[in-house]
C-alpha cells in the first residue's frame, strides 16, 4: 500500500510524533515538506493519506492556520498547475486527507471542510476559544461514523482557536443533519457536554472534529498523536496494564480504514 505523507516545514512542530503514530499503527510514512509538493519532488498521488499534523504554521501570526492555507490554495506547482486542484484530484481520486488542531484550522480554511455545497468555500471557521485562553487540558470525545465502534475516546487538546463556527445557521444544520460531525465533545460519562470545562473551546454543538460528504477528508482539534503510550497520561499508573493508550487505538481504526478503502472493500 501507499505510504502517508506527514506534512512538514513552515512551521509545524508535530510530524515526528505523527510519523510514529502511523508506523505503530501498520502503516508506513515519511515526512514530506511542503516545498517538496510545490517543487514536484513528491507528488501527492504517490500516497494514500496527506496528514497536516498540528504545531503553529507561520507562528500563527495572522491567525492559526491562515498563511498554510493560503499558500495551499494558492501555491503553484513546479509544473505551473495550482496545487489546490491537485489535491482536489487526491480526493476524488479515493485520497484521503486528516488535519490535526492547526492542519484541522487549515482544512476549514481552504474549504475542504465541511465543504456542504461542494465547491471549496469556506463555510466555517475555528475562532478564539470562548473563554479567552489558550487551552491545554485532556478531553473526553466521543467518536462517529467510520470510528463510532472506538466510542468514547480520552485526548489532549492544546489551541487558542478552536471554537468551531458556521457562517449561517443552515449550514450548521445541515453539517448536524448529515453526521459529518464525527468527533464531538463529551463528559467523562460520555454524556454530551456543551459547557466548559469539558467543551474547551465553545465549539457549536461541542463539535471537536469534522468530515466531508465523501468521508475522506478528516479534521479535528484533539491530539490522538500525543496519546501513543500509557505513560502519556498523567494518570498512568492508575489505569489498567492491558488498557490501550486512546491515540493509539484511533490511529489504529484509521489505518484499517484507509487499508480498506485502498483495497476496495469500502469507502
Amino acid at each position: 500500500m501507499k505510504p502517508v505523507f506527514v506534512l512538514a516545514g513552515q512551521g509545524i512542530n508535530c510530524e515526528s510524533e505523527t510519523a510514529y503514530a502511523y508506523e505503530l499503527a501498520g502503516l508506513r510514512a515519511e515526512i514530506v515538506p511542503l516545498a517538496e509538493l510545490l517543487t514536484g519532488t513528491r507528488r501527492l498521488s504517490d500516497c494514500a493519506l496527506l496528514h497536516l499534523p498540528g504545531g503553529f504554521s507561520f507562528g500563527d501570526h495572522l491567525g492559526a492556520g491562515l498563511v498554510l492555507a493560503d499558500r495551499i490554495r494558492h501555491g503553484t506547482l513546479a509544473t505551473g498547475g495550482p496545487l489546490f486542484e491537485e489535491l482536489v484530484r487526491f480526493i476524488g481520486e479515493g485520497g484521503f486527507v486528516f488535519g490535526v488542531c492547526n492542519g484541522f484550522q487549515v482544512l476549514v480554511r481552504t474549504g475542504l471542510l465541511p465543504n456542504l455545497g461542494g465547491s471549496y468555500q469556506p463555510e466555517a471557521a475555528l475562532l478564539a476559544n470562548a473563554g479567552g485562553s489558550f487551552e491545554d487540558r485532556w478531553v473526553h470525545v466521543r467518536m462517529g461514523g467510520p470510528f463510532s465502534h472506538l466510542g468514547r475516546l480520552e485526548l489532549p487538546v492544546r489551541h487558542g482557536e478552536g471554537r468551531l463556527v458556521f457562517v449561517d445557521t443552515e449550514s450548521a444544520a445541515r453539517v448536524a443533519a448529515s453526521g459529518q460531525t464525527i468527533v464531538r465533545y463529551v463528559s467523562e460519562y460520555g454524556d454530551d457536554a456543551p459547557a466548559y470545562p469539558e467543551n474547551p473551546n465553545g465549539s457549536w454543538l461541542g463539535a471537536a472534529g469534522l468530515c466531508d460528504a465523501t468521508g475522506r477528508v478528516l479534521g479535528m482539534m484533539p491530539h490522538p498523536e500525543a496519546f501513543l503510550w500509557p505513560e502519556h497520561h498523567p494518570a498512568w499508573a492508575r489505569a489498567p496494564r492491558a488498557n490501550r493508550p486512546d491515540g493509539l487505538r484511533f490511529f489504529e481504526a484509521l489505518a484499517q480504514h484507509v487499508r480498506e478503502a485502498q483495497t476496495g472493500r469500502t469507502v
